[in-house]
């Protein structure tokens, strides 16, 4: 079970867009995040329509985001491109299992809650000031491992380089 490849590409879509707050390009978008250009405008549109993303016109046009970061979260950035979340699709209305009396149906429901809720509880805020603390952890340690051994760690260094 895993989300989808266009709701991956959205949640970058989306990171970049906290990380470099301003407008920026499709064109940069797409290049800085790894995603196609034709992908990223397709998902730049449905982000646009669900009022995560802006979009102004022009030449000085271009996306940013609609909200701060602290009010946008991981669930509404896949929700929105991939639906509601839940891991049986019988918890959907348009799905009838047949079945009278299922005892899984109340777990499913159960944990597609769960889900949602911890999705719900990750905003970009939190999730961008996350990666900038690890990055600042690792410098530090690679400082620390630096003075306690500098031919090693330099050596580590050029071998990750290559």
């Amino acid at each position: 079970m895993h989300m989808t490849l266009e709701a991956d590409y959205a949640v970058r879509i989306v990171e970049f867009l906290a990380v470099n707050p301003g407008r920026a390009d499709a064109k940069t978008i797409s290049e800085r995040t790894n995603v196609t250009l034709r992908f990223t405008l397709k998902i730049l549109r449905t982000l646009v329509s669900d009022g995560i993303v802006r979009s102004y016109k022009g030449a000085k046009g271009g996306y940013e985001l609609a909200k701060p970061p602290k009010e946008i979260t991981l669930r509404s950035v896949i929700e929105a491109v991939e639906g509601p979340y839940m891991i049986s699709r019988c918890q959907g209305d348009a799905y009838s299992c047949q079945r009278t009396s299922c005892r899984l149906h109340h777990i499913y429901g159960e944990v597609s809650q769960l889900v949602r809720n911890k999705l719900e509880s990750y905003t970009f805020a939190s999730i961008c000031a996350c990666e900038d603390t690890e990055a600042d952890e690792k410098g530090e340690e690679k400082e620390a491992e630096t003075q306690a051994n500098p031919r090693k760690s330099t050596r580590k260094y050029i071998l990750k380089t290559q």
